[in-house]
């Protein structure tokens, strides 16, 4: 069918300021593959004690590698973990959201749910609807969405992912697949015509996939960023994906090709851009 171009909480609390900047630094790392103390101190305006909490926290979690007098890149292609994540591109995060819930339909309806930042949006979009019945294999995401009431909340098993905080593999899977729903809403770290829809890891690219499959109408969220970028493990082709919700700073030439693919991608901008 033809489709058309439409332009329109963690375990361990982290300041957002602090976050913004340990994104950073693994964003360096992965720029120059290693830097020293003094050079990121003077990269990010901030004390190399500062820096040496932030870099041992890292290290710990397994985000990178600490050396003498600095750290390097632990990966080629690092997965920035999923509460490092909630203050990059936030406000474009929310718009893509709104617009989301309003492909939504009411009344009585499926619908499941990957993690991820922009997903966890769309699902505090969703919190006053009536009827609605979640499933998702994200723990951050069932958690927040089980305290508002009106929400019938389904949690899949599997193994618990520590970037993600997502469960994944066969028993995630096999619940997916019990389970018909109307609308698959799903996250992404990369979305191009030839890549499809991928992820860093590809245990939760066969999870998600599952998800997909069972699903009548998929669509996809990801902020500017993504868009035209491939990872490494492919979570569904481009002809799997029904919609595209992205915002305005995607690139346009990524999005055609995308949508001459036959997804129909609606881009939506900040109010400051209106």
């Amino acid at each position: 069918m033809s489709k058309q171009y439409l332009d329109q909480s963690s375990p361990r609390a982290v300041s957002s300021k602090r976050s913004e900047r340990m994104r950073r630094i693994l964003s360096l790392l992965h720029e120059h593959t290693s830097r020293s103390l003094g050079d990121l101190a003077r990269d990010l305006s901030v004390s190399e004690a500062t820096l040496r909490r932030d870099l041992a926290e890292l290290d710990e979690q397994g985000q990178l590698v600490r050396t003498h007098g600095g750290a390097r890149e632990r990966n080629s292609q690092p997965e920035i973990p999923v509460r490092l994540r909630n203050t990059s591109y936030r406000r474009e995060k929310q718009y893509i959201a709104r617009r989301t819930v309003d492909l939504i339909p009411t009344g009585p309806y499926a619908l499941a749910l990957s993690g991820g930042t922009t997903t966890a949006e769309v699902a505090r979009g969703l919190r006053h609807r009536s009827g609605l019945t979640i499933i998702t294999n994200s723990l951050t995401i069932a958690m927040e969405c089980a305290t508002w009431p009106r929400l019938k909340v389904i949690m899949t098993g599997g193994v618990v992912r520590q970037s993600s905080f997502e469960a994944v593999g066969s028993l995630s899977e096999s619940a997916f697949r019990g389970i018909n729903v109307g609308t698959c809403i799903l996250g992404t770290d990369g979305i191009s015509a030839t890549g499809g829809v991928t992820t860093h890891d590809e245990t939760e690219a066969r999870t998600n996939h599952a998800m997909v499959a069972n699903a009548d109408r998929v669509i996809v969220v990801a902020d500017g960023s993504k868009i035209g970028r491939a990872t490494l493990a492919k979570m569904a082709d481009i002809s799997e994906v029904d919609d595209l919700v992205t915002d305005s700073s995607a690139d346009p030439h990524a999005l055609e090709l995308i949508a001459a693919a036959g997804v129909t991608v609606h881009v939506v901008a900040p109010a400051s851009e209106h």
